[in-house]
Formats: structure tokens, sequence, C-alpha cells
């Protein structure tokens, strides 16, 4: 089972979350909220600065982050998988990076804009690239 990391005190998060868990039928991916003090001890592997820049999916087979672990959200669920296939066309992955990793990096403003003021203190901000 897919475990995906998120950031609960995002709407964007949230709300990408309540979107695969409305796909997802079959109950067969798990949302660990990377502010339960627990979420930390399950994955010591991963870092706090990187987990609020990212969506982090953890499987049997690895480590997705960002749009790579939304892409695998999609291919876990059924209604989900005509995306996943879509989003793999030639050229998609590279367009969907982007895009992807544009809107975590303004998240933050982007939940004030909609009048979502759940990042406060800038606590959504995606850290500086590396």
């Amino acid at each position: 089972m897919p475990r995906a990391l998120f950031d609960g005190h995002c709407f964007i998060c949230r709300s990408s979350r309540s979107i695969i868990q409305s796909l997802d039928w079959m109950n067969r991916v798990e949302f660990i909220d990377l502010h339960d003090p627990e979420t930390l001890a399950r994955c010591p592997e991963l870092d706090d600065a990187q987990l609020m820049g990212e969506i982090h999916v953890l499987d049997g087979g690895g480590l997705h982050v960002g749009y790579d672990g939304i892409r695998r959200l999609l291919k876990e669920v059924p209604l989900g998988i005509p995306i996943w296939l879509l989003l793999g066309l030639p050229g998609m992955n590279r367009i969907g990076r982007r895009v992807y990793r544009f809107i975590a990096r303004r998240r933050y403003s982007i939940n004030q804009l909609g009048g979502r003021l759940d990042c406060a203190d800038n606590g959504c901000k995606m850290p500086p690239a590396s």
C-alpha cells in the first residue's frame, strides 16, 4: 500500500488528498499528515524541509516525489488510471514536473489568494532548490 506524506496544514494539499481519496474506492492509499508527531518516527529517512516542499509517496518500489508521487497515486486508484496514462504521454513528465513545482513553490500565496490562510507563518513555502 502506498503511503503519501502530505502537508495537512495546506488547503491545496488537503484538496489533492480529498480528490485522490474520492477516487480510491478500494482504500489502497494511506495518507499521512507530515505534521503528525508519529510521521517522522515512521519515516526517519525523510527530511522535514523536503517533506514540506512536495508530496512524498513511499511504496515497495521506493520513493516518488512531487509530480511523480501524484502519478504514482493515480496509478493506484481505479478512476485515476486514465489520468495516469494521459500523464505518461511523451513530454508530459517534463511539463508536469514544471507545473507541479511552480504550484508547490507558490502554494502559500495561492492559499492566501483563495482566502485560505491554512499555511500560517509561510509554513507551506517550498524549500530553496538545491
